[in-house]
């Protein structure tokens, strides 16, 4: 009889046991646990439920939705996959992050109420900026104190808004929401931080990139994807989230076309992915929601694909420019192979998942009559191809010959990189087993003659306008200017210039106050030194004081007779 377990806390446990295990014994750690989390997921009964009390609430830890397994399976299946890539290579510390972060991750699929929603968000901002901690460089450490602050930010916005709700309604039920009121807005922003909706995009790309080469794998898959499944169970169907959806696949597609680091053209990709999924949760149809939640589940595989790729080359070469990258595929094919089959899947490829996923949210744009998404997502669909489908891996693997040899990537990154490739076609070519754990019953066929026509239609004439395009495109040392200017540069000068204000002003008053207090010193010394010049401090004759003491004297007699 399987016993009913949070299957994240399966995950939490392994992030206490990888710091006192090492060799095989680790490794076993690493792939035995997600498996057993995986297996509890899909053993559990469909009312499974464990709740417990917390004051005056009712928490559910363990409350599982249909889509919150769907999540929480790809979630257990990243940190398997995400385990065998980096057992030989991460840290310690980044291990053991990596697996709170995702065990985390995991509990927020599982929660039935708001409050242990709030606890494993907390929780996974904890992990994974120790994953990017774990980078070990200056600029890994500056990052992660800038993402720490951006989702402590956003977190502070998510409980004022759950307290409020709560006061409001009594209630702590994690379900759909209506944007009644100021409480239900702070909720939706804070969720909107965590997937990197504008303004606040650029901590995606700021941090991501400078985490080891198997850490940015791990936090390619679990904030924005938590941030979208909370998403789909407490706001579908929310039209808000339709131009902000919009908005952020244009976004990552300029950026990450502007980009020269390949790791960060990839993070900027995740922006562009998340938005497609926001979108459709903002039409709010059946088929608009499983589009989201299958997009989300093939995202996960091809992103973390494509970033195994490039965190390979990266191990190999120290080098992650694309200016300082190109002819790998000489002496790296079976990493170029598989960097080909990440593009192709992200690209919505025809036989690859992205196809089967990201058309679902299209096509119900199109049923709903709402054509200009319609349109904005064909464009942005060769838009995606041009700088992920096409320009990773050309100036990556390909492009001129920078003369670099490195060796092949370590077996057990291919091993991983062969898992999500293979499931990037598997689920491509027969997307039956997707469709069969979606929220919702599917009515859906990818592969009809005008679809796999207009997809071609736009992959090759985005892939056309590319070569002819390649001199414009050449890639040169650049900055890219974002939001995260505001508070790395101008925050900065702003708070240390007002500092230094502060500090003249302190510095003024601090002077006038000692300049007061040596006054004071001084007039009580003067008074009360050898010679003193005080009337008060004089000596006075004896008789003197006689004279006055007998005055007093006598006005107290009168005084007492009167």
């Amino acid at each position: 009889m399987m016993i009913e377990f949070p299957p994240g806390w399966i995950i939490i446990i392994g992030a206490l046991l990888i710091p006192i295990t090492q060799g095989l014994l680790r490794q076993a750690v690493l792939v035995a646990l997600p498996v057993l989390a995986l297996t509890l997921i899909w053993t559990l009964p469909d009312n499974a439920l464990w709740q417990t009390s917390f004051l005056e609430y009712t928490l559910s830890p363990l409350d599982f939705s249909t889509v919150g397994k769907l999540f929480a399976t790809i979630f257990s299946l990243m940190v398997l996959v995400g385990g065998i890539y980096a057992m030989r290579t991460a840290s310690t510390l980044e291990l053991s992050a990596a697996f709170l972060y995702a065990g985390s991750a995991i509990g927020v699929t599982s929660s039935g109420d708001l409050i242990s929603v709030f606890i494993y968000w907390e929780l996974m901002a904890i992990g994974s900026t120790a994953v990017i901690w774990a980078g070990a460089t200056s600029s890994a450490y500056k990052a992660s104190m800038r993402y720490l602050f951006m989702h402590l930010f956003g977190g502070v916005i998510l409980m004022a808004g759950i307290l409020w709700h709560i006061h409001e309604t009594g209630s702590t039920e994690f379900t759909a929401l209506e944007l009644a009121g100021p409480a239900q807005w702070l909720i939706l922003i804070g969720f909107l931080v965590n997937a990197g909706a504008p303004p606040f995009s650029a901590w995606i790309a700021d941090a991501y990139p400078e985490a080891s080469p198997s850490g940015s794998v791990f936090l390619s898959a679990f904030t924005t994807k938590t941030a979208v499944f909370t998403l789909l169970i407490a706001f579908p169907g929310t039209s808000v989230l339709i131009p902000i959806g919009c908005f952020m696949i244009f976004y990552g597609i300029i950026y990450a076309l502007l980009e020269n680091d390949a790791r960060r053209i990839l993070s900027y990709s995740i922006v562009n992915q998340v938005g497609f999924m926001i979108t459709g949760i903002g039409i709010g149809t059946e088929m608009a929601l499983n589009g989201a939640a299958a997009h989300a589940f093939a995202h996960i595989v091809y992103k973390a694909l494509l970033l195994m790729t490039a965190g390979a080359v990266l191990y190999r070469t120290g080098k992650r420019r694309c200016s300082d990258l190109g002819g790998l595929f000489h002496s790296m094919p079976i990493t170029t192979l598989y960097g080909i089959i990440g593009a192709l899947a992200i690209s919505s490829f025809p036989f690859t998942s992205g196809f089967v996923s990201k058309s679902m949210i299209s096509s119900s744009a199109a049923y709903e009559h709402i054509t200009w998404v319609w349109f904005l997502l064909a464009a942005a669909s060769a838009g995606v191809f041009l700088h992920a489908g096409v320009k990773y891996p050309w100036f990556v693997f390909f492009q001129k010959d920078s003369g670099l040899r490195p060796e092949e990537s370590p077996k057990n990154m291919q091993f991983a990189m062969f898992i999500f490739a293979f499931l990037c076609i598997a689920l491509g070519v027969f997307p039956q087993p997707l469709y069969d754990l979606l929220p919702y019953p599917v009515d859906y066929e990818p592969y009809t003659a005008d679809h796999l026509v207009t997809q071609f239609q736009l992959l090759l004439f985005a892939g056309l306008a590319f070569f002819l395009l390649l001199p414009m495109m050449k890639r040169t040392e650049t900055i890219s200017l974002d939001f995260d200017w505001f508070y790395r540069k101008l925050g900065t000068k702003l708070v240390t210039g007002f500092g230094r204000k502060v500090y003249a002003v302190y510095a003024k008053q601090e002077q006038a106050f000692v300049n007061t207090l040596k006054s004071l010193v001084t007039h009580v010394y003067d008074t009360h030194k050898n010679k003193p010049k005080g009337s008060v401090a004089r000596m006075w004759p004896i008789e003197t004081m006689v004279f006055w003491v007998a005055i007093l004297l006598c006005g107290y007699l009168i005084v007492y007779y009167i």
